[in-house]
């Protein structure tokens, strides 16, 4: 935000320099991140005097050069050469004496040196305009008129316009300090409580304000109230639309505002000045002689002031005459065909109140960053507007010879009052550490606006002007006493005390980053996806419905409408994210939150994410060459994963009804579902723009932080003999499940069997048939007297196989 020193002395006698008055700002909260002093006329011509040319003769080795000698009021008159066409004896000029600094044309500096020029020496200089800033004529030097004083110097023939321009770095906050008066505001509370409490604030009146009659009123309809809370205007008419005074011009310029006629310069001064954004029309491009503040329809076209046509959203908020076509942007943008002109003799001065969030999403999603939406997004002082309205209209009245023409129209259904906190000296002490006087209290506050009221020993309320939108709580208006009052006024304690503070058990913190450097140390690269994801991504890949969704209205980005429901489907995007750019050979994992809705309950789960495709790396040191990535690496690091949280009982289960795998398994602790893992989906990799297999599985992060810490836990005695694992590949038809497989094995006593799990399901038409599967199963058998034999085992197995042969139509798979 931009400020000038003379915008605050406007409020404020300030006796303090540019700097010190910046030292005070940045320890207020306004820090200043800039500081540039601005002349209308760059140097302020300092070093320039008047004089007179004595005598002109032509330089003995330059035919376009003259020698003169010029009397600039010193003991003896100085010789210069010049190269003007035009210079001669008698003329008063403008000559640059030796030191002084120009800048020609605004540019970089020049010093004037004595100098030899073609073998003459020359102390000074005969100045053109363009060459002291004064203009762009560089045909010949500057005459003066004759009756000139010799001597003087230039600064007091021309007004010499000097002020400081502060750059703030303003937080999103601070609503109140978007203007010259909000900051000045700030500063005088300062100044008065801790540098000179003699000093006043200079309130700004609208006693000169008048309404000369009535001859030009204006309709005004406010048909959306939700996005308009207050909206005033009022007509001017007989105005003569010309240049603004010097300055005028001078205070806009510095502010980096240009100047454009004196009544768009009149609402710019007031927009900077009260913080109040106005927009002025030309009376006769309002159709039907009346205003409408409403919402035009989607595809709905407008032709901007810079004279591009911009289709609406069906969103934004239009100021419309009374046939309905948009003249602006309300508190946006204004439109080209009903703007001031020269031609413009009367205008309907609009002065309103916008909702903030309306104008941010307007603002954004056409990229118009204007002066006003930047004030109207961080919430204007809804009791401005009126105040505002006469200010600028009185000024416009004074510019332009005009009148004002109506009674003022001011529409608010329902009136904004000042928030009233009930503040307690006792917690004020207590946040800042420091006992602050109650008189100092009351002083900051009040130098701020802030009306005080007592209420008993222990504390008061305090009424905060609307313009300050942040201060809503006890604590926001504490931290306005802390502000003004000085951080570096609070001592700090010699000791420093803490409490020891003991992590919950178990310590999801501690068990999450020993999993990420457990995977980090198996080769694993940690990827951080998004939460914000595509619904239309979700809704195709996962088989979920739109009720399912957790859904964001993102107005920054509409592509991103959801909360992520699988931290897989992230993954995939980071995936080929990775594959776009030539890396291979990924193993990628993320710790992190999912989200779903069931019906009006959000389910927020967290969970661990690990995906794996092409190219690996060796397995062992004897291993030569990489391996693809397959499905049995996958669950090889799933696995470990598992066992280093003690959880070697899981079981798995066919996975059945994810859209997101062609196949996998679900891994289960007892009766609960902790995890799922598995081939993705070819249909979901072709989607997702990816060409090679892709590996996922997901894992509930609060399963494994709640297992018991890796601890093993031994119910009975470990044999002292060696177990035996055979592995048997069946295939059956599709609607087996394992369970089914369990329950045909268990319904015989088969001696030595401990164990029985399933590692791996395969399907494949053209090798295994038509609706057919092919399950990996593994078998543990151990006996605590002996170790087995071959054919002890043997026995077991050929039991199995004829179980699962005879009752489920099972065949041997041997390739």
């Amino acid at each position: 935000m931009k400020c000038s020193l003379n915008g605050l002395k406007r409020y404020i006698e300030l006796s303090e320099n540019a700097d010190q008055i910046a030292q005070m700002l940045t320890a207020i909260g306004l820090e200043v991140e800039g500081q540039e002093t601005i002349q209308n006329i760059k140097g302020g011509l300092k070093g320039v005097v008047t004089g007179q040319v004595l005598t002109c003769s032509k330089h003995p080795d330059a035919d376009k050069l003259s020698v003169t000698t010029v009397d600039i009021g010193t003991d003896s008159p100085q010789q210069i050469v010049c190269g003007a066409p035009n210079v001669a004896a008698g003329q008063k000029v403008l000559v640059a004496t030796i030191g002084a600094v120009l800048y020609p044309g605004g540019g970089e500096a020049l010093t004037i040196k004595k100098a030899k020029i073609r073998g003459v020496e020359s102390n000074g200089m005969i100045c053109a305009a363009d060459e002291l800033g004064l203009g762009n004529d560089h045909s010949g030097i500057l005459v003066l008129p004759a009756e000139t004083p010799v001597g003087q110097p230039a600064s007091s023939l021309y007004e010499i316009h000097e002020d400081t321009l502060y750059e703030i770095g303003l937080t999103p906050n601070r609503s109140d300090a978007t203007c010259h008066f909000g900051v000045a505001r700030d500063l005088y509370a300062y100044i008065r409580s801790n540098v000179d409490h003699t000093r006043t604030f200079n309130e700004p009146g609208t006693s000169d304000f008048n309404v000369e009659n009535h001859t030009l009123e204006i309709k005004v309809e406010v048909k959306r109230p939700d996005l308009c809370p207050r909206y005033s205007g009022l007509t001017i008419s007989g105005i003569t639309i010309g240049p603004s005074p010097a300055w005028l011009q001078n205070h806009l310029t510095v502010l980096g505002v240009k100047p454009i006629n004196n009544v768009v310069d009149a609402t710019n001064f007031i927009l900077h000045d009260l913080g109040q954004p106005l927009h002025a029309f030309d009376v006769t491009k309002i159709g039907g002689n009346a205003i409408a503040v409403d919402v035009l329809p989607k595809g709905s076209k407008f032709l901007a002031l810079d004279g591009k046509e911009i289709e609406l959203k069906g969103e934004e908020l239009m100021i419309c005459d009374g046939n309905g076509n948009g003249l602006c942007i309300g508190g946006v943008y204004g439109g080209k065909e009903s703007g001031v002109s020269e031609q413009t003799t009367a205008i309907f001065l609009e002065s309103a109140h916008f909702a903030a969030g309306s104008i941010r999403r307007t603002s954004m999603g056409h990229n118009l960053r204007t002066d006003a939406a930047k004030i109207f997004e961080k919430g204007s002082d809804p009791n401005l507007t009126v105040f505002a309205l006469k200010k600028a209209a009185t000024l416009i009245v004074e510019l332009t010879g005009g009148y004002v023409s109506s009674e003022i129209t001011d529409i608010y259904p329902k009136e904004i009052k000042p928030a009233e906190i009930h503040v307690r000296y006792s917690n004020v002490y207590d946040l800042l550490g420091t006992e602050i006087p109650k008189d100092t209290i009351h002083n900051i506050l009040s130098g701020m606006g802030m009306q005080v009221l007592p209420v008993d020993d222990h504390g008061f309320k305090a009424l905060v002007p609307t313009s300050k939108a942040d201060v809503l709580r006890e604590v926001d208006v504490i931290e306005e006493i802390l502000r003004i009052y000085g951080f570096n006024k609070v001592n700090i304690p010699a000791r420093v005390q803490s409490t020891l503070s003991y992590a919950p058990q178990p310590n999801k913190f501690a068990i999450t980053n020993q999993m990420a450097d457990f995977l980090v140390g198996k080769g694993f690269n940690e990827m951080m996806g998004l939460s914000l994801i595509d619904s239309k991504l979700c809704l195709e890949t996962l088989g979920l419905a739109e009720n399912d969704l957790v859904l964001v209205n993102n107005t920054s980005n509409a592509g991103l409408d959801a909360m992520r429901p699988s931290l897989l489907l992230s993954g995939l995007i980071s995936v080929a994210h990775n594959l776009n750019r030539q890396a291979n050979g990924l193993r990628l994992f993320e710790l992190g939150k999912s989200y779903l809705k069931k019906g009006d309950d959000f389910m927020e789960k967290e969970e661990l994410a690990l995906m794996i495709c092409g190219q690996q790396a060796g397995g062992h040191w004897s291993q030569t060459q990489a391996s693809s990535a397959g499905y049995h690496s996958l669950k090889q690091t799933v696995g470990d994963v598992l066992r280093k949280r003690g959880l070697n009982k899981v079981k798995f289960r066919e996975l059945e009804g994810d859209g997101l795998f062609a196949y996998g398994l679900e891994i289960m602790d007892g009766k609960e579902a902790i995890g799922k893992m598995g081939e993705i989906h070819p249909k979901v990799l072709k989607k997702m723009g990816i060409k090679m297999a892709v590996y996922g599985a997901s894992l509930d992060v609060m399963a494994l932080v709640n297992a018991q810490n890796g601890k093993k836990h031994f119910v009975t005695e470990i044999s002292r003999f060696p177990s035996v694992q055979r592995d048997l590949a069946i295939v059956i038809d599709k609607s087996i499940n394992y369970q089914k497989i369990q329950d045909v094995v268990r319904s015989k006593d088969h001696q030595y069997l401990v164990g029985m799990d399933l590692f791996d399901v395969y399907a494949n038409e053209e090798v295994l048939g038509t609706d057919k599967k092919s399950y990996a199963l593994s078998f543990v058998f151990e006996n605590k007297d002996k170790t087995l034999t071959d054919n002890d085992i043997d026995t077991s197995m050929k039991s199995i196989i004829e179980l699962c042969q005879k009752q489920l139509g099972a065949n041997i798979r041997s390739s």
